[in-house]
């Protein structure tokens, strides 16, 4: 009985001190869809919040902010940035936000880890993108931080920006990071060849998508009490349409009459 006391005891001050933490969003937005998602999550955490700023911004314009980036790529020189009002050193957890550039979090991101301490931090990734990048912007943080505990991150596509809410609310209280429960997500079933009437859903998600993502192989699926979600593995054209290989696709379909497919992201 004493030892079942103890570990009661163990187990709620562990959690309140979990709660306890402080928490920072820090974040860079070029277009104001990351600044959208940073701005819902300081809401759910009631955190602290601070946007990351260049010396020289970038002009906003797609096409002119990727002919920079690629510049600062090859000759390895990332953008100046203006000094954090925030103390690092103040805040437990880190919720590092930014767009996904070339694959990977942006530019400015490579700046802020090259002359910030985040020794001791846990970093909590979020990320906006196209069609994907949280895994491998995630990766590239582990490399860059080893000091750091770099977390599991959330990522929304562009195009689905309104559907984070719920997402993160969902995102937060699975780890631990606000409180409630959430419904256990069943595992995907097992790979299988796609069906005729699965080629359409993965075509109507992706359809409308600038570059061309693949052809599906293979399917799994699992029910939620949102709808469907399907895990399709495809012979896939590569980043931005360019080269070849295998990738994973996530698609929903709402559990509402007439429900239109989505693909949430792209797991190269």
């Amino acid at each position: 009985m004493k030892r079942l006391l103890v570990s009661i005891v163990i187990m709620a001050t562990s959690i309140a001190s979990m709660y306890a933490q402080k928490n920072l969003v820090l974040y860079y937005s070029e277009t104001g869809t990351t600044k959208t998602v940073a701005e819902e999550l300081q809401k759910q955490l009631s955190a602290d919040i601070e946007v990351i700023e260049c010396v020289k911004p970038y002009s906003g314009n797609f096409n002119e902010t990727m002919q920079r980036g690629q510049r600062e790529m090859q000759s390895n020189e990332w953008p100046e940035l203006k000094p954090l009002k925030s103390k690092l050193a103040n805040y437990d957890v880190i919720f590092l936000g930014y767009p996904i550039w070339f694959g990977t979090y942006a530019n400015p991101i490579q700046t802020l880890v090259k002359n910030n301490d985040f020794a001791g931090k846990t970093i909590v990734p979020f990320c906006t993108f196209g069609s994907g990048g949280l895994n491998t912007s995630a990766d590239a943080l582990k490399k860059a931080l080893p000091k750091a505990t770099v977390k599991e991150g959330y990522g929304v596509r562009t195009a689905r920006v309104t559907a984070a809410a719920k997402e993160l609310d969902r995102f937060l209280k699975a780890n631990g990071y606000k409180k409630g429960t959430v419904e256990k997500l069943p595992d995907f079933s097992a790979q299988k060849p796609v069906t005729d009437a699965e080629k359409t859903i993965f075509n109507d998600a992706c359809s409308s998508y600038q570059f061309p993502l693949g052809t599906p192989s293979t399917v799994g699926s699992r029910k939620t009490s949102d709808g469907t979600e399907y895990k399709f593995i495809v012979k896939s054209g590569g980043f931005g349409g360019g080269g070849g290989g295998e990738s994973i696709i996530y698609v929903v379909v709402g559990k509402e009459a007439g429900a239109k497919p989505e693909f949430t992201q792209v797991v190269r």
